[in-house]
């Protein structure tokens, strides 16, 4: 099982990027977020949270986001998730998908 070691600014053209410890021991890192948009974080919008969703909603189909070791499953769960703080979204986030 992978675990998430840590979330942390990137640089430009992504907010952030993950760093994840995979089952062989190795580290895979993951950027998500477009740096200079808009997200959930920001805006407490909750239509054009629901208008992200819709659009992205297929990001979460790949075999990748089922384990959320994806910019998408990243995305929807961090910067787009049920409250507009990054602590509460990340350790929902967590608890989903078991990192």
């Amino acid at each position: 099982m992978s675990k998430l070691i840590g979330i942390v600014r990137a640089a430009y053209p992504k907010k952030f990027k993950a760093v994840f410890q995979t089952d062989m021991g190795r580290q895979k890192t993951i950027q998500f977020g477009a740096a200079g948009m808009a997200d959930y974080l920001h805006t407490h919008d909750k239509a054009q949270r629901e208008r992200y969703r819709t659009r992205h909603r297929k990001d979460l189909d790949t075999a990748a986001a089922k384990t959320g070791m994806s910019a998408g499953a990243l995305s929807w769960y961090i910067l787009w998730g049920e409250s507009t703080d990054f602590n509460t979204n990340l350790h929902y986030y967590k608890n989903h998908f078991g990192l």
